[in-house]
């Protein structure tokens, strides 16, 4: 597994051998950061990867520019490899480890809004569907929280959901917090009135 771009492009990371991760395909990941870079900036963002395994997408944001990374990860000795690839690096005064559970971290969350969360956890949780939900309030207004999911969960009807794509097994849904009152107001108001204009006198 190796850095996709940025300042690390084509640095490789560890990971246990054997062990019973599934850590995100370098196309799936690609596509990811794509879809994020096109809505938002990663210099200076602050960042939370969930299940973060041993850190492949956190170290892959850092490289792209962000600031901070707060790795999530329940398996002690996995999460030791996100931090011994931080080091490797050399960017480890940008990440803080956190070995515990990832849902009870966001329900429990209380720390400053974030700029990008992002999740890839085991296609089976359970609290899958609870994910966005428990996400979104902790983004700032410009943020974005990335879902990496099977075909067995659908978001299309979540009222923050900005897109969904598929590659292979795996499909990326990208959500945002709503918009303040008065921008909602501003948005709605400039989207083009669907009656149809009226009969000439």
């Amino acid at each position: 597994m190796r850095i996709i771009a940025g300042r690390f492009k084509g640095h490789g990371l560890k990971s246990p051998p054997g062990h019973e991760t599934r850590p995100s395909t370098a196309r799936t990941r690609e596509s990811l950061f794509g879809l994020i870079d096109a809505r938002m900036y990663l210099d200076g963002a602050e960042v939370l990867d969930l299940f973060a395994g041993t850190g492949a997408l956190g170290l892959e944001a850092i490289s792209r520019g962000a600031a901070l990374v707060t790795f999530v990860e329940q398996d002690a000795e996995v999460l030791d490899y996100a931090r011994e690839n931080a080091e490797k690096l050399g960017v480890e005064d940008q990440c803080i480890f956190i070995a515990g559970d990832a849902v009870e971290y966001l329900r429990r969350y209380s720390g400053p809004d974030l700029d990008l969360i992002m999740a890839d956890p085991p296609y089976k949780l359970e609290a899958m569907e609870e994910l966005p939900d428990l996400a979104i309030p902790h983004l700032d207004v410009d943020g974005i929280f990335t879902l990496e999911h099977s075909s067995h969960h659908w978001f299309d009807e979540h009222p923050r959901l900005m897109t969904s794509r598929p590659y292979g097994r795996t499909i990326v849904s990208l959500f945002r917090p709503a918009l303040p009152p008065e921008e909602e107001t501003e948005a709605a108001d400039s989207e083009p009135s669907s009656a149809p204009p009226a009969d000439p006198a």
